[in-house]
């Protein structure tokens, strides 16, 4: 009897865990696991409009996928991401890591860290779309920016920033850094606050300089937040699409040169050729899965 009296009670325990998992898996399955399979679905199809007249859905198998191989585009826009993702990670990374250490070691006793970290954080919250549209404004052909350079000197006529290649490629990773380095800051300082303070005393006594201390015990300790931070970013920069759709209005100027993936994508939405569009997120979801599984691979290898 009492064996049995405790199963009901776990069981009446359990329905309670199940009750508060329900939303989540209510609004997982309607928001991400149907789209998911209708997009995988939409991929095997001729699906697009043209004119007033609707084209499909006629299943086509893999003809959506070797139009997309075949055609050069994806390889330009594919290395335009990755271009302006890791011009945009590098110095973020640098840049987090050295306020990490900064604000997490004692002996600094840096003051205002909390105004401080509030301000980097800031950039964070500000909506890409406004990011974008600030930067428009400043660096445009009669902005402020080339009105101050052609007041210093520096310039006799403005300069197009948003005519050439690397200036908008350029200004689209600034904007990335910007908007991420504070979140990443963050993370990389739970991570330091996180290790064992007497390995830096140890590491003190022996004589070990404060450069030795970052690379031989800081930064081996840091490597699954850093693992994390570098997964999550490549993941963001192979979805990056707001900051260049509104900065080159959707274009990718100059001559297609800062168009990235999800922009391709977004015209073929635009267009409605569903068939195109699916078979290009399925390609995306390969490709982010493939890289995310390679860093983390690596990662452990070094690891072990």
């Amino acid at each position: 009897m009492a064996k049995e009296q405790a199963k009901r009670k776990v069981v009446r325990y359990n329905k309670w865990g199940y009750i508060f998992l329900a939303p989540f898996a209510i609004v997982y399955l309607i928001f991400h696991l149907i789209p998911l399979i209708t997009t995988i679905g939409n991929s095997f199809f001729e699906n697009y409009r043209s004119g007033l007249k609707q084209i499909g859905p006629t299943f086509i198998g893999l003809d959506n996928f070797i139009e997309l191989f075949s055609n050069p585009d994806i390889w330009l826009y594919t290395k335009n991401t990755l271009i302006m993702w890791i011009l945009g990670f590098v110095p973020q990374i640098i840049v987090s890591l050295l306020l990490a250490a900064w604000f997490s070691d004692p002996s600094l006793r840096l003051k205002g860290q909390r105004f401080f970290k509030t301000v980097i954080y800031l950039p964070n919250l500000i909506m890409a779309s406004a990011f974008a549209m600030l930067f428009f404004t400043l660096f445009s052909d009669g902005g402020p920016i080339n009105s101050i350079l052609i007041q210093l000197g520096i310039l006799e006529e403005p300069f197009k920033f948003m005519s050439n290649t690397w200036s908008v490629r350029s200004l689209v990773a600034i904007m990335n850094f910007l908007m991420w380095f504070g979140n990443t800051t963050i993370l990389l300082m739970a991570g330091m606050m996180g290790i064992d303070t007497s390995l830096f005393e140890a590491a003190e006594v022996d004589g070990a300089t404060s450069t030795q201390v970052f690379w031989r015990i800081t930064l081996p300790l840091l490597r699954p937040i850093l693992v994390y931070v570098l997964i999550t970013s490549l993941i963001g920069g192979l979805q990056m699409f707001d900051v260049p759709q509104i900065l080159t209005n959707g274009e990718g100027e100059p001559m297609r040169t800062s168009m990235t993936l999800i922009m391709y994508l977004n015209k073929h939405l635009f267009s409605k050729n569903y068939g195109m569009a699916g078979a290009l997120s399925v390609i995306l979801f390969f490709i982010t899965g493939a890289l995310s599984l390679l860093v983390y691979k690596i990662s452990d290898k070094k690891n072990k």
